[in-house]
């Protein structure tokens, strides 16, 4: 944002992505707090204060491990539930190995800590195990929700 105005520049930044949502262009997911800062011109804890707005509008949903999405639009799944998907998927049972972070970040398209997290969600609910040495393997078969933190 170029000009100076009495209105807060995050409260401009909501209504430019509002607009952008509002013209059926088929938007489903918002571009990352790094574009929008990009575009914008600005610092992220104001493209944050514009994401909050719309998201306490209803406008937008935040979901841990996926994108910002419009909220008519159906909810991308988590990268828990793509790697709680691996397991049918792939077809494995109890006693099975599971594929590797660097696998799973492939898989998935997302960083080795978030995929690092979804495991450990996936371990805490006895869904894997860790072998020393050996790998992940799974231990049962997963529920369709992730644990709370």
């Amino acid at each position: 944002m170029s000009e100076r105005s009495p209105r807060g520049t995050y409260l401009q930044i909501a209504e430019a992505l509002r607009a952008e949502i509002g013209d059926s262009s088929g938007l489903t997911a918002l571009p990352s707090e790094a574009e929008l800062m990009a575009q914008y011109g600005v610092a992220r804890s104001t493209v944050g204060r514009a994401l909050k707005v719309l998201t306490d509008e209803g406008v937008i949903r935040s979901q841990q491990g996926a994108r910002r999405t419009v909220a008519a639009a159906e909810a991308a799944p988590t990268v828990y539930d793509r790697i709680a998907g691996v397991i049918a998927k792939e077809g494995l049972a109890p006693g099975d190995g599971f594929p590797s972070e660097s696998d799973l970040c492939n898989l998935t398209g997302a960083s080795r800590g978030t995929v690092r997290r979804a495991l450990a969600q996936l371990e805490g609910a006895g869904v894997l195990e860790v072998r020393q040495g050996k790998g992940r393997f799974v231990r049962a078969l997963p529920s369709t929700t992730p644990p709370t933190a």
